[in-house]
């Protein structure tokens, strides 16, 4: 009998929506079993429910053949299961003995915690897993990386037999995924048993001894990791061929669309520098990326650009315009703009949908009768329009966002900023929590776009993505250009090094 095995699991959400279909699904000890699909695959679903954040509609779960009911997370930790999460939750100022033992602190005498006890259980645990922690660093000053070892020490603490791992190298540097991959390996090596969600498609297949393909609720297959290709999985997600390598067409750069010189932003609250001294170009038809580990800049440089933050110094151009202290609405007519957190930033959710693609285009000519009154049924023709070129399913006009899979919200503000017809293309992680169906579309559309002569900067935390869609690459770390570099030249691991300041 397998440890745990999840039987005929049904997951029906409101008011007809058919997430998991009948799924059978087992876990063995002792080994890494990756799930991969499309988004709305069913798969993050699946684990929300073995993990208790999610009742299912139906169905049984058995442990150690014994059936089970896992009405929430604490339920799930006594029974040995336990998950990291995309998002961490540690308290930014304990320190990271704290964050492991928070909940299940043990005291001595008046109730004071027993530090030294704690401390040598933890160094116990972080030396049979070879998991390298600084138990007595304040949470907040460790890496992204370091935070995630704090996530999985906490789960181990908390001796679990299963570690669910939720799209765990998002953020990180090549050299921190190897890393993490060590440390899983390890903790595999235990006897533990691994379950791995992730789109990469390359790490699935070098991390995993099994490979559960879902697909539309259903699993479509499980298979030994023996001799499997990219290709071979992405058909199996998506049921048909994908093209996962982009081809980059070579084309001369043209004039220049946008430049940023010795642009410098300082903390209003510190007065420390969070940006120096930032120069970059980028002409007609060029895809420039800019790397970095997240936290370094990046998000300062894009809301310089876009207006919500002044810069202390320097100056931003957009085909010889000076832009630098434009307010944000006239912007708007030079910059398509892609932010990071498409629900918080870029989409009204309870908006219908011709509200949301008319959102910018509703100040000009295109959409309106008269001065800021809008022509809904140019609106609506126009949102048609754009549903049906962006191929963006959805049962109407009037749907509304928080309805539609994430691949379907990207596309509606793919088609809107795109159909602005703007010189400049700012792109925040264009690509990020889409499945490999969705990420082919957004590449072709942002190479359609290079084709008509925009010049469009890229920021990514995907180092493949970066490779292969730019003409050139700029590292960022701790708020300055490190390094310029050529995709074409560099690799993946040198990148990465530049990122983490092991190469200057």
């Amino acid at each position: 009998m397998s440890y745990i095995q999840i039987r005929n699991i049904y997951k029906i959400y409101p008011p007809d929506v058919l997430a998991l279909e009948g799924v059978n699904f087992s876990l063995e000890k002792g080994e890494i079993h990756s799930i991969i699909g499309e988004n709305g695959a069913g798969k993050s679903t699946l684990m929300k429910i073995l993990y208790g954040m999610v009742p299912p509609s139906s169905g049984e779960i058995f442990i150690n053949n014994q059936e089970q009911k896992i009405t929430n997370p604490n339920v799930a930790i006594k029974l040995g299961i336990g998950m990291v999460h995309q998002e961490f939750m540690l308290v930014p100022s304990f320190k990271v003995y704290e964050n492991v033992v928070l909940g299940l602190e043990k005291t001595k005498n008046f109730g004071f915690l027993d530090k030294e006890k704690i401390l040598n259980e933890l160094e116990e645990i972080t030396k049979k897993f070879n998991l390298s922690v600084d138990l007595q660093a304040t949470t907040s000053n460790l890496s992204v990386a370091a935070q995630q070892k704090v996530e999985i020490l906490k789960l181990l603490y908390r001796k679990v037999d299963t570690l669910i791992f939720d799209e765990p190298t998002a953020v990180l540097t090549p050299q921190e995924t190897q890393q993490l991959f060590k440390e899983i390996r390890n903790i595999r090596d235990t006897g533990k048993t691994i379950v791995f969600i992730s789109h990469k498609l390359e790490e699935v297949l070098e991390i995993s001894d099994i490979i559960t393909v879902m697909r539309r609720g259903k699993i479509i297959s499980t298979l030994k990791n023996e001799k499997r290709s990219k290709g071979e999985l992405a058909k199996m997600m998506v049921g048909k061929e994908v093209m996962l390598t982009v081809k980059k067409v070579p084309k001369e750069p043209g004039k220049e669309i946008f430049k940023c010189a010795n642009l410098t932003v300082a903390s209003n609250k510190t007065k420390i520098n969070l940006l120096s001294n930032i120069n970059i170009v980028i002409r007609s038809g060029e895809i420039v990326g800019l790397a970095g580990v997240e936290g370094n800049g990046q998000y300062e440089i894009v809301q310089t650009i876009i207006g919500e933050i002044y810069p202390h110094h320097g100056k931003i151009f957009i085909e010889d315009q000076n832009i630098t202290e434009l307010p944000i609405r006239k912007r708007r007519r030079l910059i398509s703009y892609i932010p990071a957190d498409r629900k918080r930033y870029g989409l009204a959710l309870n908006a219908i949908l011709t509200e949301n693609l008319s959102m910018t285009h509703h100040l000009g000519e295109k959409l309106s009768k008269f001065k800021y009154i809008m022509d809904w049924k140019k609106a609506k023709k126009f949102a048609k329009d754009l549903i049906n070129q962006y191929n963006i399913l959805s049962r109407s006009i009037n749907d509304v966002p928080k309805s539609l899979s994430g691949g379907n919200q990207q596309k509606l503000i793919v088609a809107r900023e795109f159909s602005l017809d703007a010189p400049f293309l700012l792109l925040d992680q264009p690509t990020r929590g889409l499945d490999v169906g969705s990420i082919e579309y957004v590449h072709n559309v942002i190479l359609e776009m290079r084709k008509k002569g925009k010049g469009i900067l890229l920021i990514s935390a995907d180092l493949d993505e970066l490779l292969s869609m730019c003409n050139r690459l700029y590292v960022l770390r701790k708020g300055e250009i490190v390094a310029e570099l050529d995709p074409n030249i560099h690799s993946k691991e040198e990148v990465g090094e530049y990122m983490l300041g092991a190469k200057l």
